[in-house]
Formats: C-alpha cells, structure tokens, sequence
C-alpha cells in the first residue's frame, strides 16, 4: 500500500497559500469532494483485502465512518451455524478506525491537499486493537461504525461498532493509530 501512495506526487502545497487576513486557505468543496472519492477508491479497490472483504464505505462526512458489507460463504468462521469469523469483525473495525482517523486528519489538515492527505495515509498504522466479541456474527447485512475519540499529534485513539441488519449489536472496538 506504502507503494501506492508514493506514486501519489504533491503537485502544490495549498498551506502555503494564505488569505486576505494570513490564516491558511481551507480546501474548496470539490477538492473536499476530490479526497472522499480517493479516499473511497483506496480503501475500497487499491487495498485488495478490503475489497475480497467486500467492504463499502457508507459514509465518511460527516460524523461518524459507517462501513457495510454482506454475508458470504467464505466470510463464514463456524460452518455449522453459519456465523461470521471473528477475524473478519476485528479487521472491518481496524479499517472503520483507520478511516476515521483519515478523516480526523484530514478535517486538521484542512488547508491541504487531497494529495497532502493521502500521502500523510502512509503513515498511519495500528498499534494496539481490542474487540470484544458481544454476539454471535449472524446477518445478512452487517455496518461497521467509527469516531475518533482523541487525534494528536503522534497517536489517534478510535472507538468502533459493529451491528447487523437488525441493528443488533455483534462487537465493539477501540484502537490506538500512530498518525505521525
């Protein structure tokens, strides 16, 4: 992924411009619009895990992240119930917290690029993950959810969801992400 987002090449550095009273420019609505599209493509073709995963960013802007995906066969972690494998609710958590924190950034970055931001995407890396397990994983539809509870300079701290189509709660997370 680090390869990816190094072909990425910042073309101009919008912190250097500055309006009328000296504060940073902040990014105009179709550069805005530009960073979720990018963002949407990366997360959800470029990182091909994701997208055998079958995740679908739902929402980035505003609040919290939603992220949904079905149920399939091969997403199964117990064959005789049918239910869904742990390792698939931990990794759309991580990835839910992960977007969350982009965009946390991204909303503190405000005055730079879609290009600025995604190259700061590079950097960004989990450091510890704890899920509970509430439920069994059953549905057919499932919605991952994330909000950032402190972004700092070095160190994001995530909380997630995750509920099916019957809005049952299956799992909770929190993660910590170096940022810097």
């Amino acid at each position: 992924m680090v390869n990816l987002l190094k072909k990425i090449t910042v073309v101009s550095s919008m912190s250097d411009q500055a309006d009328a009273d000296g504060s940073p420019e902040t990014r105009s609505t179709d550069e805005h619009q530009r960073l979720l599209e990018e963002i949407t493509t990366l997360f959800e073709h470029r990182i091909s895990f994701n997208e055998f995963l079958g995740f679908r960013i739902e929402q980035l802007d505003p609040g919290p992240i939603r992220i949904s995906f079905q149920m399939r066969p091969e997403l199964i972690g117990h064959y005789l119930f049918g239910r869904l494998h742990g390792g698939v609710i931990s990794s759309v958590l991580d990835v839910a917290g992960g977007l969350a924190v982009m965009m946390g950034i991204a909303g503190f970055h405000a005055d730079e690029s879609s290009e600025q931001i995604l190259q700061r995407f590079s950097r960004l890396a989990t450091i510890d993950l704890r899920v509970d397990y509430l439920r069994q994983g059953i549905g057919l539809e499932f919605l991952a959810e994330a909000e950032v509870v402190r972004l700092g300079r070095r160190v994001a701290v995530c909380s997630m969801r995750l509920t099916n189509d019957e809005q049952t709660l299956i799992a909770t997370g929190n993660a910590s992400y170096i940022v810097s």
